[in-house]
């Protein structure tokens, strides 16, 4: 039998998949040519915050291209840039103050590692370059970004290719690297970036990079509380900055503004945020501490680093548009809210044998699978259960994110979560019975 595939000039990033034809988008659903109607359970890949076809973001949008829509950031500024950074800082914690614009997210990541290492180069100290993160994360697929992910499966192609980045072992409660016990212990697994610092030479290490809620390569893994307090000590013992990557987890997504709001913990560097713009156009920012802005300014005078549509403002203008959307109907707390249902919701799931472990925070949710729950043993990769259990949702009308190797960075299947703001307990009550309904087909198809 022959696998449908899509005949037409498009690179596809699986060329063995069929894709249907999208038609349009409308709050949390997508059709497609034929007519099919799909929840979009993963808002994409978590981008989709405020729901799609947002008439007020439409307009925005024209308004602005009907004025410029692209000047070079090196040439000019534009209200609009000026007014996004402004709203951005006033979501952010204090101290967090300048806005650098970009228009994706490996370069995001990458922008924030060269002006943490700016800035240690402009303000005496030339021997801090290292940038440590950690494993079972995910920072883009560019190589710089791709050498501080922690994902085994998406390096090893490239590995030869990659500088050598430190790695230190994630907060992973259900699969404590540790082997502690969670409700006991005292959260060690942040002293390991100590040993790490300390290991690798203080005097050498720039910055300590980490999702505060993973999400692509563990599904929506949550931290224990003290967590990043104890990581944010470490930095400031030994003048390393915190960087942290709210890609996914960011304006609003976990029911807060970034998700390190829920510690009261202050980072240096916030790289943002698939949501900023909902998906309407690509638009990314790392914001910066003041001090890191201004001893760039009075030392160099210049960030050396930039890109073609940093500070576009036509992109500018439609993530204006999206906060002004996300505050005008409150809809982080709205995501605190639903992503209480959802959680709750999401625990009957855990009737079938292969669900080893239900998480999340926010509207950003996660579902482990793994082949024995006692052992919390994973399945063969080679079996792409995560990939079943999209697969079956989708055939049934459900957009999910399967995601791997969290359990060893090879190993480990799960689905994320992330579906709109605007969605209703009713559409999350659909959500999690498709689920139900995939997981049980997936069962009986890999445990026999």
């Amino acid at each position: 039998m022959t696998m449908k595939t899509n005949d037409d000039h498009v690179f596809y990033r699986t060329p063995t998949k069929y894709y249907p034809t999208v038609e349009r988008g409308e709050g949390v659903y997508i059709y497609d040519k034929d007519g099919r109607q799909y929840i979009d359970g993963s808002g994409g890949a978590a981008v989709v915050n405020i729901g799609h076809g947002v008439k007020e973001v439409e307009e925005a949008m024209l308004q602005q291209a009907g004025r410029i829509a692209f000047t070079h950031g090196t040439q000019f500024t534009s209200e609009a840039a000026i007014g996004l950074a402004e709203r951005i800082v006033k979501m952010s914690p204090p101290g967090l103050s300048r806005v650098y614009f970009l228009s994706g997210g490996s370069e995001a990541v990458e922008t924030a590692m060269k002006m943490a290492r700016q800035y240690q180069v402009d303000r005496g100290l030339p021997l801090k370059y290292k940038v440590i993160s950690r494993w079972a994360s995910y920072h883009g697929n560019t190589l710089g970004a791709l050498a501080l992910s922690g994902h085994t499966g998406r390096r090893r192609y490239y590995q030869p290719l990659m500088l050598h980045t430190p790695h230190i072992a994630p907060c992973y409660c259900y699969r404590c690297p540790l082997n502690l016990d969670p409700e006991r212990c005292s959260v060690e697994c942040a002293d390991e970036l100590e040993k790490a610092i300390l290991y690798e030479g203080p005097d050498s290490v720039s910055a300590f990079i980490a999702e505060p809620v993973v999400g692509a390569t563990a599904g929506a893994l949550v931290p224990k509380d003290g967590y990043f307090q104890r990581i944010r000590e470490i930095c400031d013992k030994y003048d390393v900055l915190l960087i942290a990557d709210e890609v996914m987890s960011g304006v609003g997504r976990t029911g807060r503004n970034w998700a390190l709001d829920h510690w009261g913990v202050t980072p240096d560097l916030i790289v943002a945020a698939k949501g900023l713009a909902s998906g309407y156009t690509p638009l990314y920012v790392v914001v910066a501490r003041e001090e890191i802005h201004q001893v760039i300014k009075e030392k160099n005078g210049t960030f050396v680093h930039g890109h073609t549509y940093s500070q576009n403002p036509l992109s500018c203008a439609i993530g204006s548009a999206v906060l002004d959307y996300l505050v005008k109907h409150d809809l982080v707390a709205a995501s605190a809210k639903k992503g209480a249902y959802l959680l709750e919701k999401l625990q009957g799931l855990r009737k079938h044998p292969i669900v080893g472990d239900v998480r999340g925070l926010g509207l950003f949710a996660g579902i482990e699978f793994v082949r024995d729950r006692k052992t919390k043993e994973p399945f063969d990769p080679k079996l792409r259960v995560n990939v079943l259990v999209g697969n079956s949702a989708f055939a049934r009308g459900l957009i999910s994110y399967p995601g791997g190797g969290g359990a060893d960075g090879v190993r480990g299947d799960h689905s994320l979560l992330a579906p709109p703001f605007v969605i209703t307990e009713a559409q999350i009550d659909r959500m999690v019975q498709i689920l139900d309904e995939a997981i049980g087909e997936t069962e009986k198809k890999v445990l026999g």
